[in-house]
């Protein structure tokens, strides 16, 4: 009989309404919930396919254990035993610093399990946590400190209401909105260009500006120009509000000698943007009833994200768009995280990495030196190493020169639902739950920042139970402290109250915590309703966003006024083809590939995607294999030919290269290569503000293919 459940997806930021059918305790469907108060009948394909993908048959189901060269199954009283004892004997040794955790972006999607990933490093007394941030986002949290006081302060445009959005780098319709929970992209966009003007500033015509908008060409890595002329343009027209600037901020008149040099006619030439056409634009985002700039990791990941994000939010503010309705809002949570992180301490840690010296974001420092502290001997170093949600080999910079570190690892530890590349390295592989195996909230940006277009609240239950010994993440990391003598969040008192709450919980079963009712708790405890009329309701819509409540309310710097010109930004103020990161629809990240339906065809290997005038200059036409390199490395991939794309750009998709992830049936068998092959590593290839590593506009040379290629070679790369 078929039993008809309600939830929410949990792999990316828009969390769709689902109805899932369930027969025997496996899901046979899933659809999206036509009665969600705001997804309403909205889903992208990867939500609805996702039940195959958790049920392949490479799902691990039991804990793996190195012998020698292979991985065994192993009891969990094992696992946890090697690793209990591995991690006590390193932290005797070289101290806790030496035991490092990356956590990756699927963590971020359930609400307990990066509190207790931390609870547990707390536990173990280490400072060297790494997450998926630096990849795409840090710049964005390292800027939000400098001005708003907290990393996690994050405006947004109202995109219900604004009247002129500029899109710099972003592509909602495929990689929905980013730090923003916004239910179907594409009428979202349709609804914004039928009220005013809608603007995609990017090297390609993405899928979102054929949807709706227009599409302005720029050049890869040159967007802190735009911006900069942007501001230009904004003070040439009286653009500024010089009252809200004078009540609300410091430091604008560093930021308006900074900008008085850099005419729409001086950066035109850099960026590819006409004189005319920015100014046309300046002009459209002045003259209307609510205007915003929004960026994402087009942006981000181009070497100058830091520099871009704070001219953004410079711009949005000093215009009186910042804190309005129509505008860019602040959103409010079910508490004032900001306000509470700021008491306490949380994520405004300020500490320099041992190698280059980078300051950490949100308490973790740079991935892209992550080979460096393994590699590099002395105090401090690297030995072991738990990675928590992520596939730091396929998603990171240097990803070569990863693999030696982690190769050289005294222990690695992974913890996921699929044994990936990373895991096929490591010494233990801990099987988790998948999303659908779990009771959870939305994760923090919703829930505890309200960064959604319409504020609502929900829970679900979990769908299915776990399958063979696969347990969550936060019964995990409460095992691993018992088992390593680190207590979670360094108290005993905390470690025995799990305990006993897993004991009553477990009933003589398979250990678990009791997730829903943790869950109630913090909805309690926040004075929210309760899990249960959540959990069995299509979601319930909070109060919405007014605007005008966070200026001279909200901002938690010291002095209570927005900082513009903080010293570091402000002091850090050849015709190669340059390579972009490109997403398709099927794909996120490095883990959708393992289900046939998206990978089958001509879809099982990422192109190289070339303007037809540079595939003539290239000697290269459409299908024709051709070697990239970058400063680091080379990859051979077959072209594709894209009028869309910008002359002089070129782009490839990330995510791909898992010839060596044996237990992954489908993906191992796919063609395609690492493009993070081509991004450098290291303290030298950080941005020094955000420890953000450059993941697009990377120089490369492009040219036909030459020489033979060993087809099982993970890398791509040609050999001599």
């Amino acid at each position: 009989m078929t039993d008809t459940r309600l939830t929410f997806c949990r792999i990316c930021e828009a969390l769709c309404g689902l109805e899932v059918d369930v027969e025997d305790e496996r899901v046979t469907a899933i659809r999206p919930d036509p009665a969600h108060v705001t997804t309403g009948g909205f889903s992208c394909v990867k939500g609805l396919k996702q039940h195959r993908m958790y049920d392949s048959p490479d799902r691990l189901r039991r804990p793996l254990v190195r012998r020698g060269e292979a991985q065994v199954e192993a009891s969990w009283d094992e696992a946890l035993g090697e690793i209990g004892g591995a991690v006590k004997r390193i932290r005797e040794r070289h101290g806790p610093d030496a035991i490092a955790m990356y956590v990756g972006t699927a963590a971020g999607f359930s609400i307990l399990h990066p509190i207790f990933a931390q609870g547990f490093m707390h536990g173990v007394g280490s400072r060297s946590m790494y997450s998926s941030a630096t990849q795409d986002c840090s710049n964005k949290f390292s800027v939000a400190r400098e001005i708003y006081g907290h990393p996690f302060v994050q405006p947004f445009p109202d995109v219900a209401r604004v009247e002129c959005l500029i899109v710099v780098g972003a592509n909602p319709v495929v990689s929905k909105w980013s730090f923003l929970q916004v239910p179907n992209p594409a009428r979202t966009l349709k609804d914004i260009a039928a009220r005013g003007r809608l603007f995609f500033v990017d090297p390609r015509r993405t899928e979102s500006a054929k949807v709706a908008g227009e599409h302005v060409p720029i050049r890869p890595g040159t967007d802190v120009f735009f911006y900069l002329s942007f501001l230009h343009e904004v003070l040439a027209r009286g653009g500024v509000d010089e009252a809200r600037v004078r009540a609300c901020s410091r430091g604008f008149e560093r930021v308006r000698r900074l900008a008085e040099g850099w005419s729409p006619e001086r950066t035109a030439e850099v960026t590819g943007v006409p004189a005319e056409t920015l100014r046309e634009m300046v002009g459209a985002y002045l003259g209307a009833d609510g205007a915003a700039l929004y960026c994402s990791t087009g942006v981000n990941m181009s070497g100058h994200g830091a520099l871009a994000f704070w001219l953004q939010e410079t711009i949005n503010f000093v215009t009186g768009n910042l804190d309005r309705r129509g505008g860019t809002l602040v959103g409010r949570g079910i508490f004032d995280f900001p306000r509470f992180g700021v008491r306490t301490g949380t994520l405004v840690r300020s500490e320099r990495s041992r190698i280059g010296g980078v300051r950490s974001v949100n308490d973790a420092f740079a991935g892209g030196l992550l080979a460096d502290e393994i590699l590099t001997p002395g105090d401090g170093q690297i030995r072991a190493l738990f990675v928590t949600g992520g596939n730091p080999l396929l998603t990171m910079a240097g990803a070569g020169r990863l693999r030696e570190a982690f190769e050289q690892l005294e222990l690695l530890v992974v913890l996921d639902i699929l044994p990936n590349e990373t895991a096929a390295l490591a010494d233990v592989v801990l099987p988790c739950t998948s999303p659908l195996q779990r009771p959870d909230l939305p994760f923090v940006f919703p829930l505890w920042l309200g960064m959604q277009a319409r504020p609502y609240l929900q829970a679900t239950r979990a769908v299915i139970p776990p399958e063979g010994e696969q347990r969550d993440e936060a019964t995990i990391y409460t095992q691993l402290a018992r088992a390593c003598g680190a207590p979670l969040f360094g108290s005993w008192a905390v470690q025995l109250a799990a305990e006993l709450a897993m004991r009553v919980s477990s009933r003589g079963g398979a250990p678990r915590l009791p997730l829903e009712g943790l869950l109630s708790l913090l909805l309690r405890v926040t004075g929210q309703p309760g899990f249960d009329a959540l959990a069995d309701g299509h979601g319930r819509l909070r109060p919405d966003h007014a605007g005008g409540d966070f200026l001279g309310r909200r901002v938690v710097t010291e002095d209570g006024r927005l900082q513009l010109a903080p010293d570091a930004l402000v002091e850090a103020a050849a015709r190669r083809l340059r390579l972009i990161t490109k997403r398709a629809v099927t794909t996120h990240n490095s883990w959708t590939h393992n289900l046939e339906d998206f990978v089958r065809g001509d879809r099982g290997t990422n192109h190289l995607y070339v303007h037809p005038d540079d595939l003539a200059r290239l000697g290269l036409k459409d299908g024709d294999l051709a070697d990239v390199r970058s400063e680091t490395a080379a990859v051979r991939v077959p072209v594709r030919r894209a009028a869309d794309l910008m002359p002089g750009t070129v782009a490839l998709p990330h995510g791909w290269g898992h010839q060596r992830a044996e237990g992954l049936s489908v993906a191992s068998k796919t063609r395609g290569v690492n493009v993070n092959l081509l991004a450098a590593s290291g303290p030298d290839a950080v941005d020094p503000l955000s420890g953000m590593s450059t993941l697009s506009a990377i120089p490369v040379e492009v040219a036909p293919a030459d020489g033979e290629q060993d087809p099982t070679d993970w890398s791509g790369l040609p050999t001599p």
